[in-house]
């Protein structure tokens, strides 16, 4: 495994609730991704544009990587990846939208499902009372 911190960043803040709410538990990115991506991984889950400030949604654990032709996207892959689309062709166009240039179903798409890593509250030290001397 690869070191260093790693982020998946979505650029649209329309995912940041979405993402809270553990609606949006993967992302489908074009091309194989799976040199950069893979299971175990701990990255950022962030939003923000490119060159400018990113939010850190909360710290996720990668949970699969699959590559795989668009054509060959499931229900379940697109409704992870945007929890209001249902059809492939919804996911086919939000995809244009974001890589500004035509997805056929046999370019090659990765599908990265990520859980978000939920740290226990920190523990309270004491009463908050000044501590007695014996």
């Amino acid at each position: 495994m690869r070191g260093g911190i790693y982020v998946l960043n979505f650029y649209s803040a329309v995912f940041i609730d979405q993402l809270k709410r553990g609606r949006k538990t993967a992302t489908i990115r074009l091309g194989d991704k799976s040199g950069k991506y893979e299971r175990g991984q701990v990255v950022w889950i962030t939003v923000g544009f490119r060159h400018s400030p990113r939010e850190k949604i909360f710290t996720a654990v990668i949970d699969d990587v699959e590559v795989k032709p668009a054509g060959e996207l499931s229900r379940r892959d697109i409704e992870h990846d945007n929890p209001e689309f249902r059809r492939l062709e919804d996911e086919t166009k939000f995809l244009e939208q974001i890589y500004s240039r035509t997805i056929a179903e046999d370019d090659v798409v990765t599908v990265i499902r990520f859980s978000q890593i939920v740290e226990p509250p920190r523990a309270h030290l004491g009463n908050g009372e000044t501590p007695h001397h014996n």
